[in-house]
């Protein structure tokens, strides 16, 4: 087992021992000692979801009201007439069967694929490079649009994509250290929201079942599920 250094170990004695209001919560976060250079902020929703039924998966993506302090990498497989406007929206690379043949190549410097609806028969090859890393367009999360440019502009920006894992969990970064606690919280309250506002009829008894949050090489805070849940 690896020792733990002197700052984890100092960092373990400042969590607190039960779930706590989101303001104690980001104050711990901030006494953390943590590396010197600014880490994301990171909120883990544990779900009661039946993660084998389809009808129970939870995916989408989320504009959060302060950002998340850093931009995405976004391609775009659009038409001819939408490229240059995506281009200028902040897309790194546009077009159709062109950019499909890089990825095909094995090209992958990117974060977020946008397409428009006509540009998934291009692109349904591609299922099998993209789609184990997360990256395949799809309606769910917002990456499947005819209004190409904007998507671009969102996801640029730093749009939030999420999904729930094969544990029923769903990880998202929600702002950096260096964030104001005031924003942080802001965004917490945005990101646990639309949770909430996505709860698949499906679902029974407990749906929130837990939420953590923490730094990228800090421990994890646990929330208090009355200040996340009012049912």
């Amino acid at each position: 087992m690896p020792k733990m250094t002197k700052r984890s170990k100092d960092n373990v004695k400042l969590v607190p021992t039960n779930p706590v209001e989101p303001n104690e919560a980001f104050t711990t976060l901030k006494k953390f000692k943590g590396p010197k250079f600014d880490q994301s902020v990171e909120v883990c929703l544990h779900l009661g979801v039946d993660v084998k039924q389809a009808d129970q998966m939870i995916r989408g993506s989320v504009s959060l009201p302060k950002g998340i302090g850093k931009s995405k990498r976004v391609v775009a497989f659009c038409g001819q007439d939408q490229v240059q406007a995506c281009l200028d929206a902040g897309a790194i690379k546009a077009g159709a069967e062109d950019l499909m043949a890089e990825v095909e190549g094995g090209w992958m410097d990117f974060d977020v694929a946008i397409a428009t609806p006509d540009m998934m028969r291009v692109i349904s090859k591609l299922g099998k490079v993209l789609g184990p890393k997360g990256l395949m367009p799809s309606p769910k999360n917002g990456t499947v649009t005819p209004k190409a440019s904007e998507a671009v502009a969102e996801f640029a920006a730093g749009k939030v994509e999420y999904r729930t894992d094969k544990g029923g969990n769903i990880h998202a970064v929600i702002g950096k250290m260096s964030f104001p606690e005031a924003d942080l919280i802001e965004n917490y309250n945005h990101f646990v929201s639309t949770i909430q506002k996505a709860r698949p009829s499906a679902v029974k008894g407990e749906y929130v079942r837990g939420i953590t949050v923490s730094g990228t090489m800090t421990p994890g805070v646990r929330v208090a599920y009355a200040s996340a849940e009012a049912e």
